[in-house]
């Protein structure tokens, strides 16, 4: 395909026709372009209509499809034929970066992703220019230009933070740290200037902290392998001005929305990983610095509301806590029983509370409520947070901690005992702490598999979670129903085969219940019990102990199909 006005007509045209919701007008043109895509200019003629076109439309699909055909065919494949004739990947790198840097954000973005494809590949042994042209940019002074740069390096980057250690990986950061490392030190202080020049300027502080965000990113992404010397060196600017950022409150970056973090939340949430990183793998570096740090953390936690917009943050706040605490440097800190208390009241307890957000959840998008809960992609939660913090602090001071917590469990079950169909948010609490305090190891396929001796699992169950599933409605209190049924599904190896026995025809009966979450994970109840084993590695549940329940078992299994939006109930 040659570099002419036709062709860029013709790409025009098929172009707009992939946009068609008929299908008979987007297919065949998806079809042409899947066609040509083979030939030799043809990333050449999207660049250009990225570049010239004067339909914003166009250049947005151009970049999209560039974006796609670079994902879908730049890697060379060992004896495969190559996809990208040579000439159009120098042509390509030579004109991406210039061309991303004066793109709009929205195509900025497109190709910043497609240089971190190629870059994937590439960098730094084909493309050795790459990392000077996009330092280079920093002196521009255009914050839309730094930011693009930012943008792309951080999309380069990041992949450090997985990366199997390997001569080859320390070659390419050592490089990274040679040619980056310095301008992006004063870019940060340079930045951090002007946020304090613009302090009254909303608009200019929205662009600069975008900027700080991805500093920080960069700042984990450099470090996340080793503590490089240079980093080590300029330490005192980079956590110096961490701090002051951390304890920033600028009412122009406060935003009314409930739901979506804003500029400052996320800068934030980005210092507490950071400073964790540095915590728990360069630690005795980092001593000079942790106190200051876990004063402005914790103020930071029992400052920040409940609403869905700062759960990123107060998730890797406690993170933070958590990861400091399990060290032995640094344990001095929280062995004061005042501390300990503290530390619950106003940290752990709330955090694990119930919210509005999580009742939604659990009753309007179960798939999602039952991924998080039950299957362990609770990763950035409040409360998944605040358990790891309860097992970091049981790693030295479990007997202190276990008697302060049991006080707040104690004094959460008496709340809902005055007034259940009010209070019962305080006993989902309470279970909830008590599963965080007796469990010290678990597995996927085991449940809990170490827990904590000073827990009386078998006495909880019977006084507090039996009462629950025995009771006349299996629709009543649904979230402490599925509460109740988790208990029973982590606690299966601690709680005795009698009691287990008792469980089976209440999960069974659970299996009828209204609630998407209370049946499956009554299901899953089931099928976890039933391959447990015994002694002489034989089921611990025998046929002959589940003779008087199959034709039950079936019968609701089958009723729960029926059920509207039923997920998938295990096959027992």
């Amino acid at each position: 395909m040659e570099l002419s006005d036709a062709n860029l007509q013709t790409l025009t045209e098929y172009l707009k026709k992939t946009l068609d919701p008929d299908p008979a007008i987007r297919r065949p043109a998806e079809k042409f372009l899947e066609s040509v895509e083979g030939s030799q200019n043809y990333p050449l003629l999207l660049l250009t209509l990225l570049e010239k076109s004067q339909e914003n439309v166009i250049k947005v699909c151009a970049s999209v499809t560039f974006k796609n055909y670079i994902k879908r065919n730049w890697r060379i494949v060992e004896d495969e034929p190559n996809k990208i004739c040579e000439s159009d990947r120098i042509a390509i790198k030579a004109n991406i970066v210039p061309l991303m840097l004066s793109s709009p954000e929205q195509i900025q973005k497109q190709l910043s992703d497609a240089i971190s494809i190629i870059g994937r590949e590439d960098f730094p042994q084909k493309w050795p220019d790459l990392l000077t042209e996009m330092v280079n940019r920093f002196q521009s002074g255009d914050f839309h230009v730094i930011n693009g740069v930012l943008r792309t390096a951080h999309s380069l980057f990041k992949r450090y933070r997985h990366e199997f250690k390997s001569n080859e990986l320390w070659t390419e950061i050592k490089l990274v740290l040679d040619a980056f490392a310095l301008p992006l030190t004063n870019l940060f202080k340079a930045t951090i200037e002007l946020c304090s020049t613009h302090a009254n300027d909303a608009s200019a502080l929205k662009v600069l902290f975008s900027s700080l965000i991805l500093i920080a990113k960069l700042f984990y992404s450099l470090n996340f392998q080793d503590l490089p010397e240079f980093f080590e060196d300029n330490m005192e600017t980079w956590m110096t001005n961490f701090h002051s950022l951390l304890t920033l409150d600028n009412k122009l970056l406060q935003t009314d929305d409930e739901e979506e973090a804003g500029l400052l939340e996320l800068l934030k949430s980005q210092i507490c990983d950071n400073a964790a990183l540095y915590a728990q793998k360069y630690d005795e570096e980092f001593q000079p610095y942790l106190p200051r740090f876990v004063t402005a953390i914790w103020n930071l936690l029992v400052t920040t509301g409940q609403e869905v917009k700062y759960d990123l943050l107060v998730s890797n706040a406690i993170q933070f806590l958590a990861s400091v605490c399990e060290r032995p440097h640094y344990k001095h800190l929280f062995e004061d029983q005042n501390t300990l208390t503290s530390i619950c009241e106003k940290v752990i307890v709330p955090n694990m509370e119930f919210r509005a957000a999580d009742e939604e959840a659990f009753e309007d998008n179960s798939e999602e409520y039952i991924r998080r809960d039950l299957e362990g992609s609770d990763i950035d939660t409040r409360r998944r947070a605040a358990c790891d913090l309860v097992r970091g602090l049981c790693k030295f001071f479990e007997g202190p901690v276990t008697g302060i917590f049991s006080g707040y469990v104690n004094s959460m079950l008496q709340e809902y005992a005055k007034n259940p169909s009010v209070n019962w948010k305080h006993k989902d609490a309470a279970i909830y702490l008590v599963t965080s305090l007796a469990s010290k190891a678990q597995t996927q396929k085991h449940g809990i598999t170490q827990a904590n001796e000073l827990v009386n699992l078998t006495e909880f169950f019977v006084n507090h979670i039996q009462p629950d599933l025995k009771s006349a409605s299996v629709n009543e209190f649904p979230v402490l129903k599925a509460d109740g049924i988790k208990y029973i599904m982590i606690f299966r190896n601690q709680v005795p085969k009698e009691q287990l026995l008792v469980s089976i025809p209440l999960l069974i009966n659970h299996l009828q219940a209204e609630s998407i979450v209370v049946h499956t994970y009554a299901a899953h109840a089931l099928e976890r019990l039933f391959t447990m084993r015994g002694t002489n590695n034989t089921t611990l549940i025998t046929a002959a102990e589940m003779a008087p329940f199959v034709e039950v078992l079936l019968t609701n299994l089958f009723k729960a199909l029926t059920l509207p939006e039923t997920l998938n109930i295990l096959v027992l």
